[in-house]
């Protein structure tokens, strides 16, 4: 946006620092260091009751380059016919064909199959370091459930076994992120303002009755007001996004005048269709002597050479990143039967809903070419049970883990901000407006039949060979939570104890028709609202069966498309 309008004057404004040589981010192996640090706003939901009132993590990145200096790296894309998903819920512009020709804009996939970004800013490869058991991954898939190893996954066909990228960038195997893939290609019309926190969008009326909003600034924490001339974008993610809106008079009325807010544009869907992917994990022990990831976190004099390695642009263990992944359909997993099963119980459970959230997803449980069900082989242990504690006999042996996420939980939460920490505080209120995040993980009954099924299939994976030959003992859930012979009660018990979410909230500020619940159209402009947009992973109106990153670039890249284009044509 910054090279297309070249005269006009850009301001980022981040509420986190900058942190270009934080090891945390820039180390692929790292990934994950950097959650419930001061790069992180820490969020959490609120008791989730269909996971027995356990409170689950809500991460999301305070610095500046938002999540894509936090996430854990994964490159991917979803099916052809769910970009369509989002055309034809109303939002002309924005199918498969549209959305990969901007991701594609965003993407250098070094080493990618034809058709590949070639020329992107964000740099993305499969990954150096397989770990030597990871070789039975590919073969297993094959030869026990007959799913073909996919080469070509992110040209709009997923289903399949495959060696997945990540974002890093081959000239120091770092990660390849939004401040060092786009920032260094800005003009001197951009700067940016960091550690610095938005308490509300500043809105007028144009004098007529029934006008449209516009938003003339914004207003900061600290008490000054920063004007714009042309609009205001918000960028502040899914839980922060509709925060925001609610807290500048944008919302649920019924909400904004319990927090003493006066609603200025009265828009329901604002926090509403939060969406979101889960898992569930099994971790295997592996043969003594067999090293893994784990060796970084119980051998420190093994750790600090590698870091050294690292430094020194020398590979390393870690430049390791996940790049065993599958996605399949819910007939490769179970069979026609299962698979009908599952589907049936997902439309009684959506009989009689309107919302084009919930008919897309029917439509998605009855396309194979659409996966519902992700599995990631993780080196090391990744679970709720906990790495083995010093002193105890498995501490010090390595581990690998199998992660299953489903793609399509039917399940639709909100995010809102809280009327009683807000009420009150004036342009304040930011300082102390933690959202009140409520995905509803576990409130679906299909959902948590889905994640049984998956939990079960990653036990038989694991005992599939050849990957059998590659583990001593299963460690999580482990024969003594849930035994050899277990029923899904057992299963449903180790569900609703361990399901988590994988960091992908999508949808709180919906890009549908206003009476759909939208929040913002296709153009990205707030409903009721003249020149206030949203740009980031809460427009999207239906959630997607891949990690959301490429995804929020291609939806960036277009958001810049459609700017520079209206900004020239109300130059002409």
């Amino acid at each position: 946006m910054s090279r297309g309008l070249p005269t006009a004057r850009i301001l980022v404004i981040e509420a986190g620092p900058a942190a270009p040589d934080d090891l945390g981010i820039n180390v692929p192996g790292r990934k994950g260091s950097t959650l419930g640090t001061r790069l992180d706003w820490n969020f959490t939901t609120v008791p989730q009751e269909g996971l027995r009132g356990r409170v689950v993590g809500a991460n999301r990145g305070k610095v500046l380059g938002g999540s894509s200096a936090l996430n854990l790296l994964c490159w991917d894309r979803a099916a052809t016919v769910e970009y369509d998903a989002w055309a034809d819920a109303g939002n002309r512009g924005w199918d498969w064909e549209a959305m990969q020709a901007a991701m594609l804009r965003s993407e250098q996939y070094v080493g990618g199959p034809p058709g590949s970004g070639t020329a992107g800013p964000v740099r993305a490869l499969v990954n150096r370091v397989v770990p030597a058991h990871q070789a039975a991954w590919i073969p297993t898939l094959d030869r026990a459930f007959g799913i073909p190893e996919n080469k070509d996954s992110l040209n709009g066909n997923p289903i399949g076994a495959s060696l997945q990228p990540s974002s890093i960038d081959p000239a120091h195997y770092n990660r390849s992120y939004s401040t060092n893939a786009y920032l260094p290609l800005a003009g001197r019309n951009l700067d940016v303002l960091t550690d610095t926190l938005v308490s509300q969008v500043l809105l007028r009326g144009s004098g007529s009755k029934g006008s449209e909003m516009i938003a003339t600034g914004v207003l900061l924490a600290n008490g000054t007001t920063v004007s714009a001339r042309r609009e205001v974008i918000l960028s502040a993610g899914t839980f922060q996004s509709p925060l925001l809106l609610e807290l500048s008079g944008i919302g649920q009325p019924g909400l904004l005048t319990s927090a003493n807010i006066t609603p200025v544009v009265p828009l329901p869907g604002v926090g509403e269709n939060l969406a979101d992917h889960v898992r569930v994990q099994a971790s295997y022990l592996l043969p003594s002597g067999a090293t893994s990831f784990d060796i970084l976190r119980h051998n420190t004099s093994y750790a600090a050479a590698e870091l050294a390695k690292w430094l020194a642009g020398d590979a390393s263990l870690y430049d390791y990143t996940a790049s065993g992944f599958l996605f399949a359909n819910w007939a490769q997993v179970l069979g026609p039967d299962g698979a009908a099963r599952l589907r049936d119980r997902a439309a009684a459970e959506l009989a009689g809903s309107t919302h084009p959230a919930d008919r897309a997803k029917l439509l998605h449980l009855a396309d194979r070419r659409v996966p519902q069900l992700e599995v990631i082989f993780s080196d090391g242990y990744t679970g709720v049970k906990g790495y083995p504690a010093p002193g105890t006999p498995l501490y010090g042996r390595n581990f690998f883990t199998l992660i299953a996420g489903l793609m399509h939980p039917l399940a639709r939460g909100s995010v809102h901000l809280n009327a009683s920490t807000v009420r009150g505080r004036g342009g304040g209120a930011a300082a102390v407006a933690k959202p009140v995040i409520d995905p509803r993980y576990g409130a679906s009954a299909y959902d948590v039949a889905a994640l049984v099924e998956a939990a079960k299939f990653l036990r038989r994976l694991a005992l599939a060979p050849p990957l059998r030959q590659a583990w001593e003992a299963e460690y999580e859930p482990g024969p003594e939570a849930v035994g050899g012979g277990a029923g899904d009660d057992e299963w449903r018990a180790f569900v609703r104890n361990t399901t988590l979410s994988i960091f992908h909230p999508t949808g709180t500020c919906s890009m549908l028709p206003r009476a759909d619940g939208g929040v913002v159209d296709a153009r990205l402009v707030v409903y009721g609202t003249r020149n206030l947009r949203v740009v980031d992973a809460s427009v999207v109106p239906v959630q997607i069966s891949a990690h959301i990153q490429t995804a929020v670039y291609g939806i960036a890249e277009r958001a810049a498309e459609i700017i520079v284009r209206e900004a020239e044509r109300r130059a002409c």
